[in-house]
């Protein structure tokens, strides 16, 4: 089996790490495969609830596409995108804990992810611009929904990257921590998400992707779609009928 990727599973949560650290996790075909492999596993399992998306080492989370590969005619793209990844629809949440900075096309594949934990030391930027290429692998479309256009503009354009603390302020990172706690924190995360009815959790998440890209007003009779299927679910029965008596709910998922 392909060690470029790792998993392990705790409960709900399903821990996938990027593990080429001598390379700064940089993507290559190996990798994008075994990636996609384990995303697509990761969505049909119904165990899996939540994924945390890392990496090995502490320098990179991934400097992005493994040039030296590029430069041989390694193309990591596949029908769900750079990496396996970015092009994807991905129903269930992502945390992303970077342990060291995101580059480029691992910076796009950090952008896939609803909640983001961040070391102190870590820098974000997408400097394709420097090499004669630009974020085509989702940077350019998803950076200005969570950061301003002015920003994103300014990161695209000069191809300076930021600093964690500088994300944090801008909002585009939810935790700053030292970087032996920035796992732990995402696991601690995740926990709490999945913890949660996945059904419900999985509508939210739509809802939320949805009304960024359609706006309120286009957005409200998929709300009032997946509100009625969840209003109507087992699990929705399951939370009043647990509350009620004063116990821990058991999720189906249905």
């Amino acid at each position: 089996m392909s060690d470029e990727v790792l998993l392990e599973h705790h409960g709900h949560v399903s821990v996938v790490t990027l593990n080429r650290p001598d390379a700064r996790n940089a993507i290559n075909v190996a990798l994008m495969n075994r990636l996609s492999a384990i995303l697509d596993d990761c969505e049909a399992d119904d165990n899996c609830r939540v994924i945390v998306l890392t990496s090995a080492g502490d320098k990179a989370f991934s400097a992005g596409m493994d040039l030296k590969a590029f430069a041989q005619g390694e193309r990591p793209f596949n029908e769900h995108g750079f990496g396996g990844m970015t092009r994807r629809n991905f129903a269930k949440p992502l945390v992303g804990a970077a342990t060291g900075a995101a580059f480029a096309g691992g910076f796009e594949m950090l952008l896939m992810c609803d909640i983001i934990v961040a070391a102190e030391h870590a820098k974000f930027g997408i400097p394709e611009t420097q090499i004669g290429l630009f974020a085509g692998a989702g940077g350019l479309l998803r950076l200005p929904t969570r950061l301003s256009p002015a920003i994103a503009s300014e990161m695209a354009l000069t191809a300076e990257p930021i600093t964690a603390e500088r994300a944090f302020q801008l909002g585009l990172v939810n935790h700053v921590l030292p970087v032996e706690a920035v796992l732990p924190r995402a696991r601690e995360i995740a926990d709490r998400i999945a913890a949660n009815a996945p059904l419900a959790v999985r509508a939210s998440k739509r809802v939320l992707r949805e009304v960024i890209e359609r706006g309120v007003e286009a957005t409200w009779p998929l709300n009032d779609e997946l509100f009625a299927k969840v209003a109507d679910s087992a699990d929705a029965h399951e939370g009043a009928t647990a509350f009620a008596e004063k116990r821990q709910a058991h999720w189906s998922g249905h």
